[in-house]
């Protein structure tokens, strides 16, 4: 084995390694890409090797962040997350339960569905994976409890469909995937909507099917009132304001009318607007969530800059020609491939978080995808509609991430606005039939590429 390759194996384990210490993971990035930067010149000043690395690589991490930093589709991050948070604050999700329990209240399991339903709007409308967590937990898990529901039951359907903003756009993920991959944003998020539908649909199959199998485990409530007129004259007075909002910003990109960024701003305008609609709108709200956009967008653009330095140095050292000729030279075909690589970023989702896989991983694996030999015929009119499929595949993959411990993020939000007496264990049990649910619909997708592929295709033709 060369120096190289040592060294490159070494990166990756000393970065697994120092996770586990409690150190922010953008200093961990950013000193191991220093460290071997220095390891890489001492290697070929006192031994007999070429590690292609100098000093000089370090100084090409600042052209890099220029690039970063001057990216006008990176601006639509900032943006999304305002409207996540601000239609948080707005009241949107608190009218929606309200409404939509009265709908679905008759039927064996219906508040479950209820709660994934909202999920799948707030995932269309915020994308902000623990504001919709805690937020659903803090408003569906007494009723779910007074009602009787099996706590694992209500416990993995809160977590689960608190994660759907992950997937369903406009999500921040698929936002620093195109950045990454140099894809179209408006094809991820097209791409998106059908896989992020199915899922949400296998979630409500798996609870009515729970319902009818286990009728204890997910009662009717005694005083479930039949639907009216008025019943769902308050649905719809509920929803249409925040589908109205979805439909701007979805439809803008979708049509070419504005660009991902653009769209951005008049989500990011919307949901202020829908703030005050609903009486929500004060100074307070708004320094609180101009203070956790800043936050949150300051914590992924840390990782950026760690993550740029360990890339770019992993990639002087030669990690993606290594990564290339490991996964090409296995005995498996092109399929067997694509299932490797999904189950190794599946089992790295038990460990790192998803900006992590997206900004180091990701790009180490497009090269790959592209050199193989799988006809994907029909959408010539899609830019690179094989890396398209792909990065749907791991966005799904990544989705599992936020349910698996021990770094399941959804779990610990979850668990932090539980009363004492849930256990973490009731958790994970819960969860555990969701994550079945989300390698099935990976499945489909791997089998039916043209559920990733239909959306943008219709729109370029």
């Amino acid at each position: 084995m060369e120096a190289n390759e040592i060294l490159v194996i070494a990166m990756f384990l000393s970065f697994i390694a120092l996770l586990f210490t409690g150190f922010p993971v953008a200093w961990v990035l950013g000193g191991i890409g220093i460290i071997f930067a220095f390891v890489g010149q001492w290697a070929d000043a006192n031994l007999d090797t070429f590690t292609g690395l100098d000093f000089l690589t370090l100084g090409l991490v600042v052209n890099r962040l220029w690039k970063i930093m001057d990216n006008w589709i990176l601006v639509a991050l900032p943006m999304f997350i305002f409207m996540g948070i601000m239609l948080d604050k707005s009241g949107v999700a608190e009218k929606l339960m309200h409404s939509m329990q009265e709908l679905f209240g008759r039927v064996r399991g219906g508040l479950a569905v209820t709660v994934t339903a909202i999920g799948i709007i707030l995932a269309a409308s915020t994308g902000i994976i623990g504001a919709s967590v805690v937020l659903l937990a803090v408003m569906s898990l007494p009723a779910m409890t007074r009602q009787g529901y099996a706590m694992p039951l209500a416990l993995g359907t809160i977590a689960s469909a608190g994660t759907l903003g992950i997937l369903i756009p406009p999500s921040i993920m698929l936002v620093i995937m195109a950045d990454q991959l140099a894809l179209s944003v408006g094809d991820l998020f097209m791409g998106a909507v059908a896989p992020g539908l199915m899922l949400g649909a296998l979630y409500i199959i798996y609870i009515l099917g729970y319902g009818l199998l286990r009728p204890a485990a997910a009662p009717v409530p005694a005083d479930a009132r039949p639907v009216t007129l008025a019943v769902l004259f308050n649905v719809l007075r509920a929803v249409l304001p925040t589908l109205l909002l979805i439909l701007v910003v979805l439809g803008s990109i979708f049509t070419g009318i504005a660009t991902p960024t653009e769209a951005s701003g008049v989500g990011a305008l919307g949901a202020t607007l829908l703030a005050v609609y609903n009486r929500k709108f004060s100074l307070q709200v708004l320094k609180d969530v101009v203070a956790g956009t800043t936050n949150t967008t300051a914590y992924i653009f840390a990782i950026f800059i760690g993550a740029s330095c360990f890339a770019l140095v992993l990639r002087e050292l030669g990690g993606d020609e290594l990564i290339e000729s490991f996964l090409t030279g296995l005995p498996f075909g092109p399929y067997g491939i694509i299932f490797f690589i999904l189950a190794v970023i599946f089992l790295l989702g038990f460990f790192l978080d998803w900006i992590e896989i997206t900004l180091i991983v990701l790009p180490l694996l497009a090269p790959v995808i592209s050199a193989l030999d799988i006809a994907i015929d029909g959408y010539g009119v899609v830019d690179n509609p094989q890396l398209v499929w792909f990065v749907m595949l791991v966005a799904m993959a990544l989705q599992t991430s936020f349910l698996t411990p021990p770094v399941g993020f959804a779990l610990f939000y979850l668990k932090g606005v539980c009363p004492p007496g849930v256990k973490l264990t009731e958790i994970y049990r819960g969860v555990i039939p969701f994550i079945v649910l989300q390698l099935i619909g990976l499945l489909v997708l791997v089998f039916v590429p043209e559920l990733v592929l239909w959306l943008p295709a219709k729109a370029y033709g």
